[in-house]
């Protein structure tokens, strides 16, 4: 049996993984009471109307959580320029020739399975930034539709910023379809993306999942970088 000497390297740091829970609690939520906004449940009791307000708390918190969820994405942005280089938004954007033939390995190992080989990323493989940019491209679109929707029945001056988006769509009534349809988009992306996770962590055993937890990962010495391959 070949013996493989493995190393610890530190990967996310700690605003990293606190920015990932806490986008993932975010969009739990947010996934939760926007359906219920769209699909309001016929709860009936025996009080007065007046005094059940159960439809008014699924908004507020869905508004709350959607207040963290913009600034969180904010600062994932400046950490995309302050943090090491596995969280450097350069991970995010295809530029290289290098990140394109990756795509292409992991396309063929991930997806199609075609090859068997070893993908020896340590941070995040091209594939998957560029993955992670699109998702960020819709973490922008459910922001700016949200509190575009949002500007009607606010008297804070944020959400007005963005109260342009609703008539360049056409309407309250397109711009809250395709804010609805946006939420799909993230279950699926969940879906995939804990799929993903826990496939990884098994294959290749760097410590996909406990990666996330406190930062380390694991590689085998041999290959370990002292700059991130181009």
């Amino acid at each position: 049996m070949q013996k493989t000497t493995l190393g610890r390297v530190y990967v996310w740091e700690i605003p990293v993984r606190l920015y990932h829970w806490l986008n993932a609690l975010c969009i739990l939520v947010l996934s939760v009471t926007g359906y219920l906004i769209g699909q309001p449940l016929a709860i009936q009791q025996a009080s007065e109307a007046s005094f059940s307000y159960w439809f008014g708390t699924v908004r507020f918190i869905h508004f709350v959580a959607a207040y963290v969820f913009f600034f969180n994405f904010v600062f994932r942005i400046y950490w995309g320029f302050a943090g090491n280089r596995y969280a450097s938004w350069k991970n995010f954007i295809i530029y290289r020739k290098g990140q394109v033939r990756e795509i292409k390995d992991v396309l063929a190992v991930d997806i199609l399975q075609a090859e068997n080989k070893p993908i020896e990323t340590i941070g995040h493989n091209a594939l998957a930034g560029f993955t992670y940019f699109l998702t960020f491209l819709a973490f922008l679109f459910q922001s700016v539709t949200g509190f575009g929707l949002y500007a009607a029945m606010s008297k804070s001056w944020f959400p007005h910023l963005f109260a342009w988006i609703v008539p360049l769509m056409g309407g309250d009534f397109a711009v809250r379809q395709w804010h609805h349809l946006f939420m799909w988009f993230f279950i699926l992306f969940s879906i995939v993306h804990v799929y993903l996770v826990f496939y990884h962590d098994y294959v290749e055993g760097r410590g996909e999942i406990s990666s996330m937890g406190g930062g380390w990962k694991f590689i085998e010495k041999e290959h370990h970088p002292l700059k991130k391959k181009e």
